[in-house]
C-alpha cells in the first residue's frame, strides 16, 4: 500500500461526502485537477480529509463557471499558499481570482433575481 495518512477513504465515501459522482472525481483525476493521496494494495483510490477539503474547494468553484484549467491553477496557488515560501505572484493571482469570483457570484445573483421574477409573473398569470 502506498503511504497515505490515516484514516483513508475510498472513492465511494468521498463521493457521498462531497455530493459528487464517482465519474466527476475520476474525471478530475484524469485531467490532473485532483489526485488521491494514495492507492490500496488492490489499486483502489484512497483519499484523506485534506483531499476532501480540496475537492470541496473545487466543487465550490464549479457553479461559478471556472474552467478546469482555471481551477487547476487556483488549486496550485492555494497549495503554495498553505506551504512555506509562498510568493507575491500566488497571492496576486488568488486576489484576482477572488475579485473574479465575486463578479461571477454577483452575475448569478442577478440571474436568480430574474428567474424569481419570471416565476412570480407566471404564478400571477396562472392565478
Amino acid at each position: 500500500m502506498t503511504d497515505v495518512p490515516t484514516p483513508a477513504m475510498h472513492i465511494g465515501e468521498v463521493a457521498a461526502r462531497t455530493e459528487l459522482s464517482l465519474r466527476s472525481l475520476r474525471h478530475w483525476e484524469e485531467v490532473g485537477l485532483l489526485r488521491p493521496s494514495g492507492r490500496s494494495e488492490g489499486g483502489f483510490r484512497l483519499y484523506t480529509e485534506g483531499d476532501v477539503e480540496r475537492i470541496l474547494v473545487i466543487r465550490r468553484m464549479k457553479p461559478l463557471g471556472f474552467s478546469l484549467e482555471e481551477m487547476s491553477a487556483v488549486m496550485r496557488d492555494i497549495e503554495a499558499l498553505e506551504g512555506e515560501g509562498v510568493g507575491k505572484d500566488q497571492r496576486d493571482r488568488l486576489a484576482d481570482v477572488l475579485a473574479d469570483a465575486a463578479e461571477r457570484r454577483a452575475r448569478l445573483v442577478r440571474q436568480l433575481a430574474m428567474a424569481d421574477e419570471f416565476i412570480d409573473l407566471l404564478g400571477d398569470r396562472l392565478g
